[in-house]
């Protein structure tokens, strides 16, 4: 329970400590995102919200090998040969 309970205080002072480095490190700012500043339509577009985070969410669901593979099959396959 000892070496739990000392786990637990290394784990939470790295991560003020560490939060504060990369907080000043990482500051935002006010620049444009390249969505913004680049945005030509096609590989530069700015998304709603509610996209971003379905895009995150499945991402780390890992539902992205799962429609990917149906969707490669959709489009390979030809119109005719679908059962």
């Amino acid at each position: 329970m000892i070496s739990f309970s000392l786990s637990l205080i290394a784990l939470v002072i790295g991560y003020l400590l560490y939060g504060r480095f990369v907080e000043r490190v990482f500051a935002p700012d006010n620049r444009a995102t390249p969505a913004l500043a680049k945005a030509d339509g096609m590989d530069y577009v700015v998304l709603p919200s509610w996209k971003i985070f379905m895009i995150q969410f499945l991402n780390i669901a890992g539902t992205g090998s799962i429609f990917g593979a149906r969707r490669v099959v959709l489009h390979l396959v030809p119109e005719g040969s679908k059962s």
